[in-house]
């Protein structure tokens, strides 16, 4: 599995949160309720079963014409990554807290380093992709269906997947070319890189290096983008006249900008630098707060979405009844 052929690591042990069997099971219930809660949330937005109760023929975003923008578009396709997002850590996760081995193998783990970094890269590229889109249909009103149409959307949401998923196969093979030769133990829930490379057998600063700038530019670079659209987006918001016309503008951001806030700020701490000595407990406790509650907080939120969803469930009810 590596160059050296020094490794005699076939699996890793996933500590996650160490506590008595009782507070493991608590932890497990409040987690799969969590779990369950992002999975309805977002998969409401992105799927509704069709006439004859099967799912995934109709998406939400297609069933109101209200719901036929760019924003929504956005919307629904955000609401699918985090689905795919919190599937590549906490379905693991909860199997570990029954579990008294906490093993995951030596694939499997880098299988999970690779899919959980390519869709948080992913979200990177989305969430200024989105401040664009509020930019444009706030500064831009006018110029906002020509610039912005759907063909463009689709367009961009496609490159922001396909340039996320070509980030990371350089830095994941790299780091499985390592020795791993013991111990094996990594107090965390996920394959992160920070407690990977602390399992190496030898320094590899030169990875460690190239981890950190990767990360730096695509935080820093979408960052700036974000508070660069923002900053537009207040200045024109100033100028509105209306109170009530303010509140109206701000009301399209809020979920987005409250999103882009806890997922950035968590992301600054862990990964500009991720092995920079940060407490196992705080490591876990940052990489679940961005991996499992953020992705909760954007589902449902716009109104306009939630009285879409109402709509479609009561005409399924009307359906069902005849």
């Amino acid at each position: 599995m590596n160059r050296s052929g020094v490794s005699t690591v076939t699996e890793f042990i996933l500590l996650s949160f160490p506590c008595s069997k009782e507070v493991q099971v608590i932890l497990f219930m409040l987690f799969l309720v969590s779990y369950i809660l992002t999975l309805m949330g977002n998969g409401a937005i992105v799927l509704h079963p069709d006439t004859d109760g099967e799912w995934g023929h109709f998406i939400a975003v297609k069933l109101d014409r209200r719901l036929h923008t760019p924003m929504y578009v956005l919307l629904a396709n955000f609401s699918f990554l985090e689905i795919c997002y919190v599937n590549t850590t906490i379905p693991s996760m909860l199997k570990n807290f029954l579990s008294e081995t906490k093993t995951i193998s030596f694939i499997a783990c880098f299988f999970q380093f690779y899919f959980f970094f390519s869709m948080g890269t992913t979200e990177t590229f989305i969430l200024p992709l989105m401040a664009f889109d509020r930019y444009l249909a706030i500064c831009q009103p006018l110029h906002y269906p020509v610039i912005m149409n759907n063909h463009l959307c689709m367009n961009l949401v496609a490159l922001c997947w396909v340039t996320a998923f070509l980030c990371y196969p350089i830095p994941t093979y790299f780091i499985t070319q390592l020795p791993f030769c013991g111990p094996n133990t990594t107090d965390h829930f996920v394959c992160d890189p920070g407690p990977l490379l602390a399992l190496s057998c030898i320094p590899a600063p030169g990875i460690e290096l190239s981890c950190s700038i990767l990360s730096s530019l695509i935080i820093f670079i979408t960052l700036f983008f974000i508070l660069g659209s923002y900053t537009l987006v207040l200045r024109a918001v100033l100028r509105v006249p209306s109170a009530a016309g303010r509140r109206k503008a701000f009301s399209t951001c809020g979920s987005h900008l409250a999103v882009a806030s806890l997922f950035y700020g968590t992301l600054m701490i862990m990964y500009i630098s991720p092995t920079s000595g940060n407490p196992g407990g705080i490591q876990k406790i940052v990489t679940l707060f961005y991996s499992s509650v953020t992705p909760l907080i954007y589902s449902l939120r716009n109104k306009d979405m939630k009285a879409a969803l109402r709509k479609i469930h009561m005409c399924t009810g009307i359906s069902q009844s005849k």
